[in-house]
């Protein structure tokens, strides 16, 4: 079904497609950028890969899930080197249709992921799911290392207990894997009336299945705190130091995202409210609520300023000044980056801040 698809939307729609050959090249050179970020700031994400059918569809049903970071469809386990759509449903080249997934293990487990997975899936049928046929849309889950190969195994030996028939579902190490063409990343989420192989409730069902758990965030004890800030977010937030201007990590920081609390997590200010006061420091017009922080006198170093620390912290933030931009309030909030934790607004839902993504629309 979704080959058709393909060709009539080559047939029709071929000058189109040439016109947008290079904001596609764009689009994949963007996305290669956006994970290599995720991988400098959250080392501890994993991946996984998996072949259900049409990849479109289970893109976008792991898309769904809370604590998948990141998805990119592609061409797995085949013969060649970088194969083109037309080369892989020629059934010459061994690739299967398969949707890599980065998850961060710490808001969503792996057997978790698989067990959602099995949903979209009859695990019986050989190279067919739903109206696509073909060994390209055989199902597979293929990992990159030990741990997660044997999690895997055992999950679908679980599964065969549950079926007379045999299950077909690949458990091997992940060979090789090819992105695939830019019209095909994120699929649905840009043609959401597009063809689908997974019944529409899974999605639903999907987006509901790993709910955030209650956050309260709580002041650390020194000990804690020590171990695991660096030497200059302990000095900064516990004994009131001040970073240098111009070189620390987010005075020029432009992605849009939510800046917490260091030391517990809670969120403190967004992208939104950013501004660029030229001081070297991270500058807000305002916090998310006042009640996230506390403002002092403070008479140190020979000036009479305000200070801002957080409030369930405890922990020194900054100084409060009327500088600000006037259409902003005229405060202007000079924080350290120390104090501070910098979420990607792509990564906000995953990591718990999903509530807060609203705030971040233009003003």
């Amino acid at each position: 079904m979704k080959n058709i698809l393909v060709l009539m939307a080559f047939v029709f729609g071929i000058t189109a497609f040439a016109n947008s050959c290079e904001k596609a090249v764009k689009s994949k050179e963007s996305f290669s950028e956006r994970e290599k970020k995720e991988e400098m700031e959250n080392k501890n994400l994993k991946e996984v890969y998996f072949a259900g059918g049409c990849f479109w569809g289970t893109e976008h049903f792991f898309q769904q899930i809370r604590g998948v970071v990141s998805t990119e469809v592609g061409y797995a386990n085949g013969n060649k080197k970088n194969p083109t759509y037309e080369e892989v449903i020629s059934h010459t080249t061994g690739f299967a249709e398969t949707v890599k997934v980065k998850y961060d293990p710490e808001q969503v487990d792996l057997k978790l992921l698989i067990d959602l997975y099995f949903k979209t899936i009859d695990p019986t049928s050989k190279d067919q799911q739903g109206n696509d046929r073909g060994d390209q849309y055989r199902t597979g889950i293929y990992s990159t290392d030990k741990e997660t190969e044997a999690i895997i195994k055992s999950e679908v030996e679980k599964l065969a207990k549950n079926y007379k028939k045999p299950v077909l579902v690949e458990t091997i190490p992940l060979k090789n894997f090819y992105s695939a063409e830019a019209y095909h990343q994120d699929y649905l989420e840009k043609n959401p009336g597009g063809y689908c192989h997974i019944e529409p409730g899974l999605f639903e069902m999907a987006k509901n299945a790993n709910p955030p758990k209650a956050v309260k965030y709580q002041k650390q004890d020194k000990k804690t705190l020590k171990s695991k800030l660096t030497s200059e977010q302990y000095s900064v937030t516990q004994e009131n130091a001040t970073e240098r201007p111009f070189e620390n990590e987010y005075w020029d920081e432009t992605r849009e995202g939510i800046y917490v609390d260091i030391t517990t997590g809670e969120p403190l200010f967004v992208s939104t409210d950013k501004f660029e006061s030229g001081c070297g420091w991270p500058s807000f017009s305002k916090p998310i609520t006042q009640k996230l922080i506390e403002e002092k006198k403070d008479g140190s170093a020979g000036m009479e300023r305000i200070e801002v620390r957080s409030k369930t912290g405890d922990a020194h933030l900054g100084h409060v000044f009327d500088d600000g931009p006037k259409d902003k309030g005229g405060l202007r909030y000079c924080i350290n980056s120390a104090s501070l934790k910098f979420v990607p607004k792509a990564e906000m839902k995953a990591k718990g801040y999903g509530d807060y993504i609203s705030l971040l629309d233009k003003k």
